[in-house]
């Protein structure tokens, strides 16, 4: 099980899921002060519900102040300090000469939730929140997320561009390298090496693969349009060294063209985003370790969650089947 108090990137990634905190909050059943827009909790409000005393939560808002803060807990001042006061005097109780006091919102709230090793009662709703994110996850996706990918209406245009770029690259393979039929797969898991650590076994052993799935429909959009960067730009250069040496090119020196590409500055933004989207998504998503891209997880953006799970995301067979309505439409009109 995941330990959320060890992990901010895992705690984000719960705090930045609009749609895993509307469960959580409708199962914890705590509303706290309406107050502009949004509810919001004193320290001896959050002290109360997790059972701990004023200077536990303190301590720890001196501790992870900048994470809190992030998550929306304030100092509330002057005239919103006042509104506040004639607003839920009656309720918070605090002394008439307070200049300023300390303001939880649900994401706070359940941030510190998150972090507190004293509280039981925040070791039970750790718990709890685990189980209704995946729960969330799943129920949004359909049940599993093996093409979670196919969701983002960016997928299918990066598909259908990096099949060409594919065609550009195995014909290059073709005519520039004097190899059989196993360079295009081996090349090919080069360029996977290249861009994400991984060779097509490794990658579909971390993602649960069946042999026969197709490991490129599985990957995120970002990851293949790198991958198309990738065979672009090396189906170019093995056609210019094959020229300038008129003949086909020999495995050791395309393991040279490769090795030389790779660490062109060009790519790197393309293959740092690709390691980022892949390990921290897969990880969240997916429940799967890219271990040799770990230095890449960072926590999933709120808009990543909408992408793949809010209303932004795509059901991929109606997408095809618009595609393919164009594609007959077009060819009638040849």
């Amino acid at each position: 099980m995941k330990n959320l108090t060890n992990s901010n990137v895992e705690r984000q990634n719960i705090l930045n899921n609009r749609f895993a905190l509307e469960k959580i909050q409708d199962y914890i059943g705590i509303s706290g002060m309406l107050f502009e827009g949004e509810y919001r909790f004193t320290i001896q409000m959050i002290a109360d519900f997790y059972g701990v005393d004023e200077r536990t939560i303190k301590r720890y808002l001196e501790n992870y102040e900048m994470e809190l803060k992030h998550n929306g807990y304030i100092l509330s001042k002057g005239k919103q300090l006042k509104d506040l006061k004639l607003q839920f005097g009656h309720v918070i109780n605090v002394p008439s000469k307070t200049t300023q006091l300390g303001l939880f919102n649900f994401r706070a709230f359940l941030n510190l939730g998150m972090l507190l090793v004293e509280s039981e009662n925040a070791k039970l709703l750790r718990s709890k929140i685990l189980d209704i994110v995946i729960d969330t996850i799943n129920n949004r996706t359909g049940g599993g997320t093996k093409f979670i990918n196919r969701k983002d209406a960016n997928y299918f245009p990066a598909a259908l561009q990096e099949s060409n770029y594919r065609k550009d690259f195995t014909s290059a393979l073709s005519r520039y390298v004097n190899m059989g039929n196993y360079k295009y797969s081996l090349f090919t898991d080069k360029i996977y090496q290249c861009i994400f650590k991984e060779n097509a076994k490794e990658y579909k052993q971390i993602l649960k693969l069946a042999e026969s799935d197709n490991v490129r429909e599985t990957m995120y959009a970002e990851v293949l349009n790198s991958i198309a960067s990738f065979e672009t730009g090396l189906a170019f250069e093995l056609e210019q060294k094959s020229s300038s040496l008129g003949r086909m090119l020999e495995p050791v020196e395309v393991d040279q063209i490769f090795y030389e590409f790779s660490k062109h500055p060009q790519q790197h933004p393309y293959i740092d985003d690709a390691r980022i989207k892949m390990a921290s998504r897969d990880l969240h998503f997916r429940d799967a370790l890219h271990i040799k891209l770990e230095e890449y997880i960072q926590s999933v953006s709120p808009a990543d969650f909408e992408r793949f799970l809010g209303e932004q995301s795509v059901i991929f067979d109606e997408q095809l089947k618009e595609a393919e309505e164009v594609m007959k439409r077009l060819k009638q009109n040849e």
